[in-house]
């Protein structure tokens, strides 16, 4: 077991089984032992890869999309460019680059990564430290400031802790992590059902026992947050992220350890635990706070509005033959459809795309036609 493991396993002695929130916030963000405490968990010798890893043009679309909103803002002097969990700075690197086409939005930004991983924001700070503009780093989104915002928020969600429920014959008991009698973490459940539980699938009665439901109610407090902000003070927010558009019940917490699939419960904090982003309940936890929101579509139909493929031919012009199959092979994983599973598996329909937007911005670039929620 894990030194983490160990002091989880103490904690359950101590205090009882404990929530899969609890679980896996410690896996995470343990201060000595949490997996993104220790180590950088991206990229070819680390766990899993990001869209900006796969191909600059992920990151160049986000920053002239992000041009295009801070336009329809009516083009503020000052606009706060967040990026939330920006992982090794790739993403805001080819943002920033892909700026310079658009000089006076780019003299305009006053840039915030909020991140809580210090090696991935000394990375962060190696990658961007070409950017020739003051960037200013947060461990938490409190400490934001105030003023018109666009917020960029590629895989973030789905790295945020959840809350399973199963249906039993007196109601709906929360699942919780303990100790079998081989001194292995196990799923186990609540003694009681929780009597002021209800499940945001309906028809609840149609569910039948045993069924999970995984509410990621972190996600949603977050989202309020970021919304409320954006509804006061003017801007928008991109969520990209895996998950499905419509609230349904199952329980979808992952592990990803070496590119593989692990077991969620085993060596806590030497794994990614996640599970996929419920966009409907982002959308209305966004709703709540008085933002509009758009989508979600997916990310292939999202990067093909904002000329993925256009960019693409262009880049192509001037590349060799390896780099026009780099290319080709970047298409393929962003957004056409593909296996969904393995090395090369395809983002196109797995991710979504949500837009949030202060209530008179109207629909933003990627969603044009797509049914405001």
């Amino acid at each position: 077991m894990t030194p983490l493991g160990r002091e989880i396993a103490a904690m359950i002695v101590e205090d009882g089984p404990m929530s899969v929130e609890r679980f896996m916030t410690l896996a995470a963000m343990h201060p000595e032992h949490g997996y993104y405490r220790s180590r950088l968990p991206i990229g070819a010798h680390g766990d899993f890869v990001t869209a900006p890893e796969i191909h600059q043009m992920f990151g160049e679309l986000i920053g002239l999309w992000a041009a295009e909103v801070w336009h329809a803002m009516g083009e503020p002097n000052l606009v706060r460019l967040v990026e939330l969990g920006p992982g090794r700075g790739t993403l805001m690197a080819d943002f920033l680059r892909a700026a310079r086409v658009a000089p006076v939005f780019r003299a305009a930004l006053d840039v915030h990564l909020v991140e809580m991983s210090e090696p991935l924001a000394e990375e962060q700070r190696r990658t961007l430290a070409a950017a020739e503009l003051p960037i200013i780093w947060h461990e938490t989104v409190e400490s934001l400031p105030q003023g018109p915002t666009i917020v960029i928020a590629n895989e973030f969600f789905d790295a945020l802790p959840v809350r399973h429920y199963m249906r039993v014959e007196a109601g709906w008991c929360e699942r919780l992590v303990g100790i079998d009698g081989a001194g292995e973490f196990c799923f186990g459940l609540a003694p009681a059902p929780k009597a002021e539980f209800i499940a945001p699938v309906a028809p609840e009665t149609a569910l039948p026992l045993g069924t999970i439901v995984e509410l990621g109610l972190v996600a949603q407090r977050m989202m309020g947050r970021l919304a409320g902000h954006i509804a006061a003070e003017g801007g928008a927010l991109l969520v990209i992220d895996y998950g499905h558009a419509r609230t349904r019940p199952g329980a979808t917490l992952q592990a990803v350890r070496g590119h593989r699939q692990a077991d969620p419960l085993r060596d806590p904090g030497e794994a990614d635990l996640t599970a996929h982003v419920d966009f409907a309940a982002l959308a209305r936890a966004a709703a709540a706070a008085g933002a509009s929101t758009y989508g979600p579509v997916t990310q292939g139909t999202f990067l093909a509005r904002l000329g993925l493929f256009q960019r693409a031919a262009i880049l192509k012009r001037t590349a060799d033959a390896a780099q026009c199959a780099a290319i080709d092979l970047a298409l393929a994983r962003l957004a056409l459809p593909g296996p969904a599973s393995g090395p090369d598996a395809s983002m196109a329909e797995l991710f979504k795309v949500l837009a949030v937007t202060s209530p008179d911005l109207g629909a933003p670039p990627g969603f044009m036609g797509a049914a405001t929620q």
